[in-house]
């Protein structure tokens, strides 16, 4: 007995440092540098999360428009967040990066909220909010009902366009491959892990019984 239990200390370190490992993916949060736009499918909708700060270091301030609401445009490299009013806005010049992200027409979002925050990858500009502050947090959302990736024209892949090297000058757009789990459904991957590998450690004190 002496020598099954010494055998199970392997197996419960094993156990503490999948449990670790597996918990730590629940907490942590994508990479993120300056203002980062992440696009999942929820449900029948596809929508897009944006979060950040815009050092303007490096960017070239054009003029003042009014930008209408939240809508894209994959094929020519086109993002617009918040909401789906028209909008005042400062355009600057100055971004480089993909020029598309996708083979998609325009498509307009059905709602949203939050600031008004667009790319024009193809024409390398990147519209704020009027009288946005260098550094100041950004935050919006916008919602495409009855949409997926294949019928919005999106592709795959982390697309980024920056104007300098700093930890924000840059705007992310990330389109996952595959819908990201939850954490009801990690949490089942741990639980299933665990008595997987608890199964298989009553069976080797067994035998060494």
């Amino acid at each position: 007995m002496k020598i099954a239990s010494r055998s199970r200390k392997p197996l419960q370190s094993l156990l503490a440092t999948l449990a670790i490992v597996i918990m730590c993916g629940l907490c942590a949060g994508p990479a993120q540098a300056g203002y980062l736009v992440t696009l999942q499918q929820v449900g029948p909708d596809v929508v897009a999360t944006g979060t950040g700060t815009v050092d303007l270091t490096g960017l070239t301030p054009e003029f003042s428009t009014i930008q209408s609401g939240a809508f894209m445009n994959p094929t020519f490299g086109v993002l617009t967040m918040g909401t789906t009013a028209f909008t005042s806005a400062d355009v600057y010049f100055g971004a480089t990066g993909p020029t598309s992200f996708g083979t998609g027409a325009d498509t307009d979002a059905n709602s949203g909220t939050g600031d008004h925050v667009s790319i024009g990858g193809f024409e390398a500009l990147l519209l704020l909010p009027q009288g946005y502050v260098s550094g100041t947090a950004l935050s919006d959302s916008s919602t495409y009902d009855g949409k997926t990736f294949s019928t919005l024209g999106v592709t795959a892949g982390t697309y980024v366009w920056s104007w300098g090297t700093g930890p924000n000058q840059s705007f992310t757009l990330q389109i996952p491959t595959a819908a990201v789990p939850d954490s009801g459904s990690t949490f089942g991957l741990l639980l299933l892990a665990v008595a997987t590998l608890f199964g298989v450690g009553r069976v080797r004190a067994l035998r060494l019984a």
